[in-house]
Parts: C-alpha cells; structure tokens; sequence
C-alpha cells in the first residue's frame, strides 16, 4: 500500500525486485499496488492536528484484498502509528516494519544496544520505533528539535517534484542529524522513514545504517517463501 510517498512507494518496489532471487520474469513476485498520494498526513494525523488516515487505509487495503493479495506491506513508516487500529478493521494481514527492523538488528547486529532514530516528528513521537526496539534490549536516541526540525524539512523536500534546494544540500542535513544521534552514543542508525533512503546512505555514515524500507522489502520476500539475495 503505497502513495505515501509516490517516490518511496517506487522505491520499495525497485527493493523487492532487486532482492529477489531471478533468472527471468516468472521468478519475481506478483506485486499489487495501490498507490494512493491522498491519504491525509501521518504526523498532521498523530500530532493531533489532521484528519485519520485510518479510512483511506482501510479503503486501499480492501483494493488490495480485492486484488488478490495474501499479505500487505506499508512502506510508509509513519502510517505504522495507526497499525492496530486499522488491523482490527480489515482481514489481510499487514507486515510490521517495527518488528522487521528490529528482528534484523537483534539477528544480524546483537552488538548494538543503542540506534539513532531518523524519521517524522510523527514517527518520533509515537514511539513506535522505540518500544518494539526496547523489547529486544535496544535504547533509542532521537534528534533534539533543532535537528528535527531540520529532518522534517529535508523529508519534504524529497517529496517534492522541484525541491527547493539541492539533493547535497539535503544530504547536508540528514547527515548532520545523523552525526548528533551518533554524538548521542547511537551506534547505529535507523531510517525511519521512507524518503531518508533516497537521500542518505551508508557511505555517508560512519556506523552501520538500516534502511528500514529495504528491510520490509526483504521480510516481504521471505514471506513469499523464497531467500532474498544476500545483500551487497
């Protein structure tokens, strides 16, 4: 279920094919989309300050079902705020990209007992991201306002067709966050949010980085019953 940014949506889909195991087209997934850009605004939505994004949810996942979709994936990280909410009133299940990050740090980086969380001030702040990681052991730092603020603006930018400044300038900033969540005693960072990934990437950090869409699109392969690709 996508739309959430339209950018995002195409990102996470290029991710599921990318990391699927393929020698010709009857290999890859049959994937369903519903990229709908109208959902009203997550953070708006969390912060108290707009509409649920509950009932169009609800109306793309029966899309979906209709469809004949066996499972959903959201890319969109901050739409998981309203997951409970919106699995009681559908039938298909919905993978949780709160456990599937969580589930590859604690598989993949028992080391670490302390991330940086760079998403929306709405992700941020629903806590989400911090109590499924703190199930496992896992302490989460955020950004102080003043970086926040900062992450916010760039998350917007990218979703513009024309932003308003370059994608450097953009990278600027989200690496700058990400290097006060590492001055935090981070000592990994998690992109919670879908548009991060198109901007920041692991070359520019000095410590490890989950792109938390990239992680979804793998868990969605392996819930097909096929091993993804191992990463390079």
């Amino acid at each position: 279920m996508g739309g959430m940014g339209p950018e995002a949506t195409l990102d996470c889909y290029g991710k599921i094919i990318k990391n699927t195991p393929a020698a010709q087209d009857q290999d890859h997934l049959r994937v369903v989309i519903d990229s709908n850009p109208e959902v009203p605004d997550r953070t708006e939505a969390i912060l108290g300050k707009g509409d649920s994004p509950v009932p169009a949810l609800v109306r793309g996942s029966k899309v979906l079902e209709y469809a004949g979709a066996d499972f959903i994936i959201i890319p969109c990280v901050s739409v998981h705020f309203f997951l409970d909410e919106l699995r009681s009133e559908i039938d298909l299940p919905i993978l949780s990209i709160f456990d599937a990050v969580a589930e590859t740090i604690e598989r993949e980086h028992p080391e670490i007992k302390t991330v940086g969380l760079l998403g929306t001030t709405g992700t941020v702040r629903g806590g989400g991201f911090q109590k499924r990681l703190g199930r496992g052991g896992i302490k989460t730092v955020v950004c102080d306002e003043h970086h926040q603020a900062r992450v916010m603006a760039a998350i917007y930018d990218i979703k513009k067709t024309e932003p308003d400044r370059s994608r450097k300038a953009i990278i600027f900033e989200l690496t700058a966050a990400a290097e006060s969540l590492i001055a935090q005693g981070a000592q990994g960072v998690v992109a919670g949010c879908t548009e991060i990934p198109l901007a920041l990437t692991q070359e520019h950090l000095s410590v490890p980085y989950f792109d938390a869409v990239l992680i979804l699109a793998r868990e969605a392969i392996s819930k097909c019953g096929l091993e993804p690709l191992p990463l390079r």
